[in-house]
């Protein structure tokens, strides 16, 4: 086995003392430019690498930063840490990616593994509203933390949100005006029952956020008993396939539907083709994110599109601007969406409403 290389030997190499040489790999303090030139090259013949841990210990500072999301598969959170990832390399830090499957327990140990390995602060999208004593903890021990896309009541930090509630106001008007009265809302959060049952048993803000606009937007428009339309736990498998289902199966189904996600409203199509509807002749959809594959397909989707890559970027900054020393109130960075609107919403007048869906066959009545 090789022996690591060390700041003595690239020192001896450079023929400076190992105080200098450390000096110049780690550009701070003063050296003299052909010093530091002779040191850097010296570096390069023996192929040093820098000792993160010993510069951990030294500085204080690992040069790393811990994002923790709720599902990596998720594009929205795929190019939200794009964002927090080039913000951070531009800065000289390095990003550690976890997670948590929007699940309390896994953020809990992830945050653990994070301060573990040393991360100077953490970004987090969290997975509920209550519960985050561990989040506290993390500022009890003097790193910095930025919440994306999502609130915590009580916690007084910095936070980098989109306007959701403005977003789905927007998306619902643009709807009514269609002429839609019928209008479904479906997420893949989980909640205690399927159906709307109140605010209180939302536990995520973006959600909450999100219905709440779409009721008092429902409210202004006179929709007549909107809550119905409202679904949970539409997430992908039989079991969300059957929430959306028996949602476009009803006698009074919505004429439109407004997903959280772009990988919901994949869910919604597919639902949507087994009960022998089309988009947007029997269905009209918008979704929230403007994923590739919405303008690709036809008709190409209407979506609500939020500045994701800005969202990570603006939580990096100032994650960043912490880790560096800067002090001042928290601040709330919130960010405002836009509706792209493409081919998937028809007017109701236009639209085939008395379209009977495709009922469901029992196993023993199918030949």
């Amino acid at each position: 086995m090789h022996k690591q290389v060390t700041v003595a030997d690239v020192a001896r190499m450079a023929q400076v003392s190992k105080a200098t040489a450390a000096r110049a790999l780690g550009d701070y303090g003063t050296v003299g430019a052909e010093v530091k030139q002779r040191v850097i090259e010296a570096a390069r013949r023996l192929d040093y690498r820098v000792n993160e841990l010993a510069r951990t210990m030294a500085t204080g500072r690992s040069g790393t930063i811990g994002v923790i999301v709720g599902d990596i598969e998720n594009p929205f959170f795929g190019l939200a840490v794009r964002g927090v990832s080039d913000c951070a390399k531009a800065a000289g830090f390095d990003v550690i990616l976890s997670n948590s499957s929007e699940d309390i327990v896994e953020e809990r140990a992830a945050v653990d593994v994070m301060l573990a390995k040393g991360v100077d602060g953490l970004i987090v999208a969290p997975a509920m509203m209550r519960g985050t004593a561990h989040l506290e903890a993390v500022l009890k021990r003097g790193r910095p933390l930025v919440l994306l896309d999502r609130d915590v009541p009580g916690l007084d930090i910095d936070t980098a949100l989109v306007d959701g509630k403005a977003a789905t106001k927007e998306a619902l008007r643009l709807l009514v005006e269609a002429g839609h009265r019928r209008i479904g809302y479906v997420t893949a959060t989980e909640a205690p029952s399927p159906r709307y049952t109140g605010l209180s048993d939302i536990t995520l803000s973006t959600v909450l956020n999100r219905i709440a606009g779409f009721l008092e937007g429902a409210a202004e428009a006179a929709l007549p008993e909107p809550e119905r339309y409202i679904r949970f736990g539409a997430s992908s498998g039989v079991q969300g396939q059957g929430i959306i289902g028996d949602l476009l199966s009803a006698p009074d189904r919505p004429t439109a539907i407004l997903a959280s996600d772009s990988k919901i409203a994949l869910d919604v199509m597919r639902a949507a083709r087994s009960a022998g509807l089309v988009v947007p002749r029997h269905l009209s959809l918008v979704t929230f994110d403007d994923a590739d594959w919405t303008s690709a397909v036809e008709p190409a989707i209407t979506v609500i599109a939020q500045p994701t890559y800005e969202l990570g970027r603006e939580a990096a900054r100032m994650l960043i601007e912490r880790i560096q020393g800067e002090r001042m109130a928290p601040r709330r960075c919130l960010l405002a969406a836009k509706i792209i609107v493409r081919e998937s919403v028809a007017r109701l007048e236009v639209q085939d409403v008395k379209h009977e869906p495709r009922r469901k066959t029992s196993p023993a009545n199918q030949k």
